[in-house]
């Protein structure tokens, strides 16, 4: 997996403009209290949120320059009914580039009747994203297939990855120059204070997955006075924002796909893969190299399935359906349930291109990446030769912050002994967000306790069927009661069972409809 630096001299005519000096982020101490106006909410009800209210909120681009250019924030609501309300309750999927629109309808359905009734729960898009304005889309068609091989065997294909890696962020430097140099976490918290002004609220309540736990620690850490609670399942690792963060996920998810493999092996009788896990692994890599000399369909070659199996690392209940696709492929060569798993788990990001601007732009705005391509190529590399399944998928998702054409603020610390408890959830086997970002948060934030799913390799794994894990969540958000046990974690859960093979069902459901709101990657 050597790889050829490949001279990127168009993106460096295009961005040698916009490239400034490295700065350190926003402290408390230069954040101001937003000038807003009061938020109109209409309705929006859909047929699963018949509640759902919409509203918009204009804020400053630059929050340093509060009477210069706005942009415009999506939001939703779902108020609350009970007589005494407990204030909003912010909610965000994650990504960075996830939409919190939707978000918030599941969250006051799947709460405790009694927990959601006392919130209004609120839900946003954040800057760049969705329904906001402006909305990035920097490259139209960046992930159509079929794309290179993501494993750089060649100087080819090296270099045919780094020719699309140069177009996407040339696409960017051309379409967004004015705007990149604000779309990043700690302008992203910014706007989330301006929320809390528009509603009136002194202080808010925060629920966020993934990458949202690190933008709640984020605003924790500049507004601690203005935090009232705070849920943050499946954390992020603060102290390896961003190259650190992913590196690491990579072995996490190699160790999640093995997993998967195990699965396979011990339902045999169903999918006749073999009984062996390494076996059941090794027919998977055999398919891998198949479809990279012949896509399956013409649509999903090496990288397209890489992307159908990892949504199978981040949740356990879709593992029926790509075990039945992988089946399909190596027993009756038959391609087609491959093709359809592709559209209905890989294609995510072929459809996602604004997901993808906004998270290339904020973690590559947010921290320092390594500026010289033969560093990728090297730790890349080394991680490859232990953690093959999805190293260097993930390597290029990030390969633009190499190369991005904004300088780079320095990560925020958010060590913090200012806050109310803080809630944590994490699962021990959780790739998207590996364990030690838990117990690495927990220390961080003084007076915060953490709940673990024992034996758990989902992500996102609150609202998810575990009454064990709703049960310490509504304890909390109702009367802010949090577990104690003088330990590095304060309470454990048992994991919920995997699921049974074909399992539609099991398939679906909270757990399902959950992770289609998260965010992907993070």
């Amino acid at each position: 997996m050597n790889r050829r630096a490949v001279a990127l001299c168009g993106v460096a005519a295009v961005v040698a403009s916009m490239v400034t000096a490295a700065v350190p982020a926003a402290s408390a101490d230069t954040a101001s209290t937003p000038r807003t106006a009061p938020l109109t909410w209409e309705k929006c009800a859909t047929k699963d949120h018949p509640t759902l209210q919409c509203s918009s909120l204009d804020v400053p681009l630059d929050h340093d320059l509060p009477d210069g250019r706005q942009i415009t924030l999506a939001l939703s609501r779902v108020p609350h009914t009970a007589k005494k309300s407990q204030g909003p309750l912010l909610v965000n999927p994650g990504g960075p580039g996830g939409s919190g629109l939707s978000l918030a309808g599941f969250v006051a359905k799947t709460l405790p009747a009694k927990v959601s009734a006392q919130y209004d729960v609120i839900g946003f898009d954040p800057r760049g994203v969705g329904k906001s304005k402006p909305a990035l889309d920097c490259r139209p068609g960046h992930f159509d297939p079929v794309r290179p091989d993501t494993v750089p065997a060649t100087p080819a294909i090296e270099k045919a990855n780094l020719d699309r890696t140069q177009a996407f962020v040339t696409a960017c430097a051309e379409k967004y120059a004015d705007v990149l140099p604000f779309i990043d976490t700690v302008s992203a918290v910014k706007d989330m204070d301006a929320i809390r002004g528009a509603l009136g609220a002194k202080k808010i309540n925060y629920f966020g997955y993934s990458y949202g736990t690190y933008l709640g620690a984020v605003y924790g850490k500049l507004f601690p006075d203005r935090v009232r609670r705070m849920v943050l399942d499946s954390v992020v690792d603060p102290t390896g924002v961003w190259y650190d963060d992913n590196l690491q996920q990579d072995y996490a998810f190699d160790t999640r796909h093995k997993a998967f493999a195990a699965w396979v092996a011990k339902h045999h009788k169903t999918y006749g893969l073999g009984k062996d896990p390494a076996k059941v692994e090794a027919k998977w890599y055999a398919m891998r190299a198949a479809v990279a000399k012949k896509p399956a369909g013409k649509k999903v070659g090496a990288g397209e399935l890489e992307d159908t199996y990892l949504p199978g690392g981040y949740f356990n209940g879709y593992w029926p359906f790509l075990a039945e696709a992988f089946a399909s492929y190596v027993n009756d060569k038959d391609a087609d349930p491959l093709v359809e798993a592709y559209e209905n788990f890989g294609a995510v990001d072929a459809a996602g291109d604004n997901g993808y601007s906004v998270y290339t732009a904020v973690q590559c705005r947010d921290a320092g990446w390594p500026r010289d391509w033969s560093t990728w190529r090297d730790d890349n590399g080394k991680v490859h030769e232990k953690a093959p399944f999805m190293t260097w998928s993930n390597a290029w998702y990030n390969a633009p912050c190499a190369y991005w054409p904004t300088g780079s603020l320095e990560p925020t610390n958010v060590a913090n002994s200012d806050l109310p408890p803080v809630l944590l959830f994490q699962a021990t086997d959780d790739a998207a967000t590996p364990y030690e970002g838990g117990v690495t948060m927990r220390r961080k934030l003084h007076g915060s306790s953490l709940v673990v799913e024992q034996g758990g390799g989902n992500h996102g794994i609150t609202l998810s069927g575990s009454t064990c894990l709703d049960g310490h969540l509504a304890a909390y958000l109702g009367k802010g009661k949090v577990p104690r046990s003088g330990g590095e974690v304060d309470a454990v859960c048992e994991a919920l069972p995997d699921p049974k093979p074909m399992s539609t069902k099991s398939g679906a459901g909270r757990g399902a409809a959950l992770h289609g709101l998260l965010g992907f990657r993070g």
